[in-house]
């Protein structure tokens, strides 16, 4: 991606009267409407080669030119980790992302990310907002996440994530025996005295997920979780807050729950789970040019697997002793 752009139109008659910055956002939807604004402001956009406010009226029929730097959006050193990429082309990576990989560089995680691993793969996503990333999963989550290559992939899929069309499927699994799916519709914000931790609250963000059952165990249950939105910890908030939170979660799992008279296999297998039991499974979105849906699925991954595996031979070891 060139270090600066240069982009022209005409103001079309019907947009007389309206403001430059939404007549702006609608002749070139590649790009973000702060993107734009910001080149208002800063006089590399321009209206019959004078400089205006974003807010200024037009009168229709005006020529519009861009000159803008698009300059390095992400700084980062590219690093070659590999990455299980699941589908790929010309304007988005979609990758199954492990548990235990940081999305983004940081205190105490200046290197060794996804961010990292995308540079080396693909340089010129340093052009990008965050190498491209426009959603993210927590480090101990494991599964399927999109990246935008270009600009015109990037606010597209933005504004299909923040007009709730992704669909994003999760698995879980939550500590109790549920008999039914559900939605959990708490409004979730940063706890009020722990900055590392989410929480419920009235005067929060809106949070939306649903739930239904996967599989149950006797003291465990395999859920789906699908988002409705994506606030930071959503799933592991709102399934804590419903008292069934995700097992091995570090910040919202409490203490060790243990099916009654489980096996030493059982117990072994819930106590070495470390990380919280929670899978981004399925994500599908409208290609950002085609408007095709693009469906990926990432697989169960092992340790996940082991975990769901010795909760099942536990529920038919029980069933097996009631006969």
């Amino acid at each position: 991606m060139p270090d600066t752009i240069t982009l022209e139109a005409r103001v079309p008659d019907t947009s007389a009267g309206r403001r430059f910055d939404a007549v702006l956002a609608e002749l070139f939807p590649e790009h973000s409407r702060s993107r734009l604004a910001g080149w208002i402001k800063s006089g590399q956009a321009r209206l019959d080669g004078r400089e205006v406010r974003p807010r200024d009226p037009v009168r229709g029929g005006e020529h519009v030119t861009v000159e803008a730097e698009i300059g390095i959006q992400t700084d980062a050193p590219a690093e070659d980790i590999a990455l299980d990429v699941l589908y790929e082309d010309a304007e988005v990576i979609v990758l199954n992302k492990p548990a235990g990989l940081v999305v983004h560089p940081g205190a105490g995680n200046p290197a060794g990310t996804l961010v990292n691993a995308l540079l080396h793969r693909d340089a010129s996503l340093s052009a990008l907002p965050r190498a491209g990333i426009v959603h993210r999963l927590d480090k101990d989550t494991s599964g399927v996440m999109v990246v935008a290559r270009t600009l015109q992939a990037h606010t597209a899929l933005v504004d299909q994530l923040s007009a709730r069309q992704v669909h994003r499927q999760y698995l879980a699994v939550v500590v109790g025996a549920l008999v039914s799916g559900g939605t959990a519709n708490a409004p979730i914000d940063r706890h009020p005295r722990d900055r590392l931790r989410m929480a419920v609250r009235e005067d929060g963000k809106d949070a939306v997920t649903h739930f239904r059952l996967r599989e149950r165990f006797r003291a465990h249950t395999l859920l789906e979780c699908r988002l409705e939105t994506g606030r930071t910890h959503q799933i592991r908030v709102h399934m804590a807050h419903l008292k069934h939170p995700i097992v091995g979660d570090p910040l919202y799992g409490g203490p060790l729950k243990l099916p009654r008279g489980a096996s030493p296999e059982t117990i072994e297998a819930l106590r070495g789970f470390r990380r919280q039991a929670l899978h981004a499974e399925t994500l599908e979105f409208a290609h950002p040019v085609s408007g095709e849906p693009v469906r990926c699925t990432a697989p169960v991954p092992d340790d996940l697997r082991a975990l769901i595996d010795a909760l099942r031979a536990d529920q038919r070891e029980h069933e097996d002793r009631q006969r």
